[in-house]
């Protein structure tokens, strides 16, 4: 018989509400809370939600967990991180809180190629076990659904090692190929054409989407179109960084393209909202990485206000956002991009999977979802952003047993 879980006495449940995905306009702030609430999970689906009033007697073996005091939110969804990496940049973020620029950090060699230097020299072995303790703290702080990105080695075996490492921890690989031009490859074109051939083939086979860096000093918007066709040509989904520090065509391209989504969007100012908003591409909002930065923050409110689709994500890296906590960003959304904590739910949740592409089955709390869940540990579910530190998981459920409890 079937393994079977039942979340009781909650004190509240809040679910993103039934809508077209992704979810934007009204729609983003519309949350079905219930009080006194279980949730009833059965072989890693959920197989009903309602009021404990009217939960009747259950068959069979069925293990519980004490949700009194507690409220539930589905399991959060991270569908924009870097976990693959070699070392770390604390030397770089004490020279950043002294004065020094991410660009010219980059400049002068530090940035994106020395992590790629980092990783380059830990085996399959050892970048699988990075990946897997990162996985782990991001399921502590409530994510159970993940992407994870490569980008970090710009060779080949690296690259392919790192797209494996994401798959075998359960997360979703994104081949970022295009994530910097390696010091052997002499100029942007020369790489591409060199990745295109050596790597695309076989990262194909690995990755679920590509990602690329469209920015000054990275890949421009004719280097972008070209890398990500090539990609949607041999069957992977579509992302891009894009407006970070400038607006360089970014937005534009991801909506002629149909990408799944555009990332940053710092530097987006209002004909890319108006572009953002009429299209299906979602804007991946980054609020750690512009605060761990000091840059703007995106123009969240514009955007919901225009009618855009957004996600909420970390951007967990070692450079520019070391966080694996979706509850802060959660925080961030709400104090810094003015968003309500409703509409940040809802980010983090469905509107992530969609970017996904596991909307119909991840983001919610209903029937025939994942039995994905996240207790708080308040009687209150806007504490996800309400508690400033984050430190706000009591327990987490993931495949409908029991992952995290504290």
């Amino acid at each position: 018989m079937a393994y079977r879980l039942l979340v009781r006495d909650l004190a509240q449940l809040a679910t993103p509400a039934p809508a077209a995905v992704p979810a934007r306009g009204a729609e983003l702030e519309a949350v079905e809370v219930l009080e006194r609430a279980y949730v009833l999970c059965s072989a890693g689906v959920i197989e009903a939600v309602g009021r404990m009033r009217d939960l009747g007697p259950l068959e069979g073996d069925v293990e519980e967990l004490d949700g009194r005091g507690l409220s539930a939110i589905p399991g959060l969804v991270d569908c924009h991180t870097h976990p693959a990496f070699g070392g770390d940049r604390v030397e770089e973020f004490a020279l950043r809180s002294a004065g020094a620029t991410y660009e010219e950090l980059q400049a002068a060699g530090g940035g994106i190629l020395s992590t790629v230097a980092a990783t380059r020299v830990l085996d399959e072995a050892a970048l699988t076990a990075r990946v897997e303790r990162h996985a782990g703290w991001m399921l502590q702080h409530g994510t159970t659904t993940w992407e994870g990105k490569s980008g970090y080695g710009l060779d080949r075996d690296t690259e392919l090692a790192s797209l494996r490492a994401v798959r075998s921890a359960a997360g979703s690989p994104t081949w970022l190929g295009a994530h910097a031009v390696p010091p052997e490859r002499g100029d942007a074109d020369a790489y591409l054409d060199w990745a295109l051939a050596e790597v695309l083939p076989d990262a194909a086979e690995i990755a679920d989407a590509a990602d690329v860096f469209l920015e000054r000093g990275a890949f421009d918007a004719a280097q972008a179109r070209r890398y990500l066709e090539a990609c949607r040509a041999a069957g992977l989904a579509l992302r891009l960084h894009g407006d970070q520090f400038t607006e360089s065509g970014a937005i534009p391209l991801a909506v002629e393209l149909g990408a799944r989504s555009v990332d940053h969007l710092e530097a987006t100012g209002p004909d890319g909202v108006g572009a953002l908003a009429a299209s299906g591409v979602v804007g991946v909002l980054l609020p750690a990485s512009a605060l761990f930065l000091d840059r703007p923050m995106p123009p969240a409110r514009a955007l919901v206000d225009a009618g855009a689709a957004v996600a909420l994500a970390t951007d967990f890296n070692p450079g520019s956002s070391f966080t694996t906590s979706l509850p802060l960003v959660c925080t961030l959304a709400c104090t810094q991009l003015h968003l309500a904590p409703a509409e940040a739910l809802t980010a983090v949740t469905v509107n992530a999977a969609h970017v996904l592409g596991r909307a119909e089955r991840i983001g919610r709390l209903a029937p025939g979802y994942a039995a994905d869940l996240v207790l708080l540990g308040a009687d209150d579910w806007r504490y996800l952003a309400y508690a400033l530190a984050g430190d706000v998981v009591e327990a987490v459920v993931s495949g409908g047993r029991v992952a995290v409890r504290r």
